[in-house]
């Protein structure tokens, strides 16, 4: 099949791409014009540059696709709330569900975040049933994804043929913000002095990158699909990652008020300066929560597989290394 990625140079797509190719899919690579992101060099693709906000970017792209992934969208936390993300989640993703009906384009798999559902503790974690439970936080980057989760369910009731994959928290290569592994070069670095009382489910994203590939041949259209792995307290996830690149792990639990505390004064501080503070206090209040998951769906209808999350962090670890992103 000729597949088009969007976001194709982002950490996930770069994963979904590779995983695509070594399927032997022919790729299509939408990438905005001014990316300067390199994690695709070197690969056998066609590459599109575009504006998802601009309809006819993404229609003359999809023109001769069979199938086509959403991975693009703004995962900004700071500035809390801002236009962009309303623009590249929503009205990027209304702009993608037009390309699929004018093209007719076969499969469309819309890539959100397991945060559309509300999640659950590590005894009973949170699944597809779960409603949206994230509005507290007022993070506009949750809140449009969620709502453009909703957009992908009401297309398909007028015959659009897409399935929703909603990951946790990756890890893996080709991270070159980094983004999700800045949390494993915190810790390398001893810039992680404690961890706050919550947790989160997380997974390896190239096991990732496999379930989305598969749902172009799995899964049920209009169903969506939590792509998620082991649930850990930031405790636990913590002594994972220095056990798996020889750090010291950070020994101190830092007490909810505090976490709030420094998050709202951090929130306050970038307002002025207008430097992204370090933790804001969405963030703060995110981190001292439970964010666990089941990927028991997927892993059912999509064979989502089950690496170790020790084996994602050595592998991001590496890549880092290898990149020079230490």
């Amino acid at each position: 099949m000729k597949i088009l990625v969007t976001g194709a140079d982002g950490f996930l797509g770069s994963n979904v791409v590779r995983e695509l190719l070594k399927r032997n899919h022919k790729v299509k690579a939408f990438i905005f014009p001014e990316s300067k992101s390199t994690t695709l060099n070197g690969l056998d693709i066609e590459r599109h540059e575009g504006n998802l906000l601009n309809p006819d970017d993404i229609i003359n792209a999809a023109k001769d696709v069979d199938a086509i992934i959403h991975t693009a969208a703004n995962t900004k936390t700071w500035p809390s709330r801002c236009k962009s993300h309303a623009a590249v989640n929503i009205e990027g993703t209304k702009n993608v569900i037009k390309a699929v009906t004018e093209n007719k384009v076969k499969r469309m798999v819309y890539v959100g975040t397991a945060n559309s559902f509300g999640p659950g503790t590590k005894e009973n974690p949170g699944t597809e049933k779960n409603p949206y439970a994230s509005a507290k936080y007022d993070l506009g980057y949750m809140d449009s994804k969620y709502q453009a989760h909703l957009l992908v369910l009401d297309a398909v009731k007028q015959g659009l043929p897409a399935v929703i994959v909603n990951p946790t928290f990756m890890f893996g290569p080709h991270d070159s913000g980094p983004s999700s592994g800045a949390m494993i070069v915190a810790v390398y670095k001893g810039k992680a002095p404690g961890y706050s009382p919550g947790g989160k489910n997380y997974v390896y994203v190239k096991d990732v990158a496999v379930g989305i590939c598969n749902t172009l041949t799995m899964g049920k259209i209009g169903e969506s699909y939590i792509l998620g792995n082991e649930n850990l307290s930031y405790k636990e996830a913590f002594q994972l990652i220095a056990k798996q690149i020889g750090a010291k792990a950070p020994n101190t639990c830092m007490p909810k008020f505090a976490v709030l505390t420094f998050g709202a004064l951090s929130s306050g501080i970038a307002k002025i300066t207008g430097k992204a503070p370090a933790v804001s206090y969405p963030m703060a209040r995110i981190s001292c929560d439970g964010h666990y998951f089941s990927p028991a769906k997927a892993v059912k209808e999509l064979q989502l597989p089950q690496t170790p999350v020790a084996d994602a962090i050595t592998e991001a670890f590496n890549w880092f290394k290898e990149n020079d992103k230490l």
